[in-house]
């Protein structure tokens, strides 16, 4: 018997909605954080590391538009790769994304609480805090859509503050900066210090594809979804070269290697110490942000593999009056909650950076794939964010390395054995998505 078709997501997103969503994904913690491993990196080349990471940025999100202008559907770089590459390649991508972004989803969660609260309180406000946005993200796509745009904008906010403090702190001094400032001891690692430095930074930029997951629920997608991307990502590379030249105008590249709080730091040396809190908060809402659109991102993904059976049917399923798909979201909050609970993946959730790589890998070979009348981009810029993601993965940690690789291998295996049952009881085990017309369920109509 056939199963009765689930509702369809409605295209209710517009651009301006998209590109909150995407600023969300981008300035979360990362801002706040990343600054001071990649200084103690790179040192006072700094800059030229945050410019790696944002050209290998471009480039991935130059190959996620033209892909999302042809494929306007849920699932980002799954989708791309199962239709372009094949099953597996695809498999891989989502694999990695959500359970990736899910251990990330808990560091998120964490990560605010310890800003907002002391540390018997922090798990509490961090189960709290997955359980509103989840339910923000279960009113529907609109809803998500204004809540990132109220975060986003207190967020941008209090970068704002703390570049006017460096301004104010520069001026203090006469003019004076920190560039070039050493301190005894302090040595940075060259040009690897300076790709490893573009590594961690990368990390902060991660989420600009966040729209491509939502496609299906795009207006115009062919047209908003590139533009989004485009948008977002010119406005958070404005913003963290603003920051990072402030931060090493200010605090100069060695206390800035060894600070915990660098962004506080800039703020407390003026002396405007009532600002340092504001920025801890601004740091909070930003995670929260960020946990917004996963939440999201993840659970469209993951109804993308539970249409092709990659993932158990029953996430599939879309509520017939939010148009969202609810069971994966609800599934995802659960299962992050459950992370909250049981661990402290802060400091252990390299795997997610190495299967972010791959995501994006997947999606740059599935552009490089598209015919001459599907492209919007030169085959060299894909080719440009395909060897930048095989860069940043070798300058990865060896446990994070490692740590990767094991949670694909566990996809595989599960995978290999979830086709074996389905053909031992008469299931589909699958087919080959790879196509240049639309023929298959919830696949793009032709442009």
């Amino acid at each position: 018997m056939t199963a009765a078709p689930q509702p369809a997501l409605a295209r209710r997103l517009t651009l301006g909605g998209a590109i909150a969503i995407g600023l969300a994904s981008m300035i979360g913690a990362g801002v706040f954080a990343a600054f001071a491993p990649a200084a103690a990196a790179a040192g006072d080349w700094l800059l030229l590391g945050l410019a790696i990471a944002a050209f290998v940025a471009f480039a991935n999100a130059s190959s996620t538009g033209q892909l999302a202008a042809r494929y306007p559907e849920s699932g980002g770089a799954y989708r791309y790769g199962r239709i372009r590459l094949g099953e597996w390649p695809g498999f891989l991508a989502g694999w990695g994304f959500v359970v990736g972004k899910t251990a990330s989803c808990a560091a998120m969660a964490l990560t605010a609480a310890d800003y907002l609260v002391p540390t018997e309180w922090e798990r509490p406000v961090a189960v709290a805090s997955v359980v509103v946005l989840a339910g923000v993200n279960l009113l529907g796509i609109t809803r998500t859509a204004r809540a990132a745009t109220v975060i986003v904008t207190v967020t941008l906010a209090v970068l704002a503050l703390v570049i006017v403090a460096g301004l104010t702190l520069i001026g203090q001094r006469g003019g004076a900066v920190g560039f070039g400032m050493t301190t005894p001891g302090f040595e940075a690692g060259g040009a690897y210090g300076v790709l490893q430095s573009a590594g961690l930074l990368f990390f902060a930029f991660a989420g600009y594809a966040r729209v491509a997951t939502l496609g299906e629920e795009v207006r115009e997608p062919a047209r908003t979804i590139p533009r989004a991307i485009a948008i977002s990502l010119g406005i958070v590379v404005a913003v963290y070269a603003a920051i990072g030249t402030t931060l090493l105008a200010t605090l100069g590249a060695p206390a800035l290697a060894t600070s915990d709080a660098p962004l506080a730091d800039v703020a407390a040396s003026t002396g405007w110490n009532w600002a340092e809190p504001v920025v801890q908060v601004g740091a909070a809402i930003a995670a929260l942000g960020a946990l917004l659109a996963l939440i999201a991102g993840i659970g469209r993904t993951s109804l993308a593999m539970a249409r092709d059976r990659e993932l158990p049917r029953p996430l599939a399923a879309v509520h017939p009056r939010s148009h969202v798909p609810y069971v994966a979201e609800i599934s995802v909050a659960v299962a992050i909650i459950v992370l909250v609970l049981v661990a402290d993946l802060r400091g252990a959730i390299g795997f997610s950076s190495f299967g972010v790589l791959v995501y994006y890998l997947v999606a740059n070979l599935a552009a490089f794939t598209q015919p001459r009348e599907d492209r919007r981009i030169p085959r060299a810029l894909s080719v440009a964010g395909a060897i930048g993601c095989g860069v940043l993965v070798a300058t990865l940690p060896l446990a994070s390395i490692l740590g990767g690789l094991a949670v694909f291998a566990i996809g595989a295996v599960v995978r290999l054995i979830a086709r074996a049952a389905r053909r031992r009881t008469g299931g589909h085990g699958g087919t080959d998505d790879r196509e240049d017309t639309a023929g298959r369920p919830g696949a793009a109509p032709p442009e």
